[in-house]
């Protein structure tokens, strides 16, 4: 088990949910069958990875807005999509899982879209209950990508992210 654990909120395909603590990286490339968590008494908790819709990363788990649990939707995510383009830089996903419910996100562009056990999203709305969602490849059924999104070349260039590998001519 990690050392690291973060409070989640783990949704299954059955619609049940359960809250804890989970490691903070789901997305390695784990081989374990099961999700092991820490529920809020300390005793641990195996979900099996083909049961688990999502896993919310959460600011407070099953914490509803000031009046107790919300026992219906404990990881208030409540817009599901983003009303127009993100900020954020990353890859913009639309995710049809299995049960047919849609989900939007922006996950990092690198090999973690193809590697691991599934993705790490931003949701379009980080003020809310939920700030990071990590979908589990078995949940999926399809994945759109819908834009890359990133710094301009101007910025990078002004950020020294990407130097100039050869000296630029003057055409005078």
């Amino acid at each position: 088990m990690s050392a690291t654990r973060k409070p989640v909120i783990i949704r299954k395909l059955t619609r049940d949910w359960c809250a804890g603590y989970a490691p903070g990286d789901l997305a390695g490339e784990s081989t374990d069958e099961d999700l092991e968590m820490l529920d809020g008494q300390g005793k641990v908790l195996r979900v099996a990875w083909n049961q688990v819709k999502w896993v919310c990363y959460v600011r407070e788990p099953g914490v509803g807005a000031g009046t107790g649990t919300d026992i219906v939707n404990p990881e208030r995510l409540l817009r599901r999509r983003f009303s127009s383009r993100p900020r954020m830089t990353g890859l913009w996903l639309r995710i049809t899982l299995v049960d047919g419910e849609e989900l939007e996100g922006v996950a990092a562009n690198d090999r973690s879209l193809v590697d691991g056990r599934g993705l790490l999203l931003t949701p379009p709305d980080t003020r809310s209950n939920t700030q990071r969602v990590f979908v589990p490849r078995s949940s999926i059924r399809e994945l759109v990508v819908l834009a890359v999104i990133g710094t301009s070349p101007a910025a990078r260039e002004q950020a020294g992210l990407q130097p100039e590998l050869f000296e630029r001519e003057s055409t005078a």
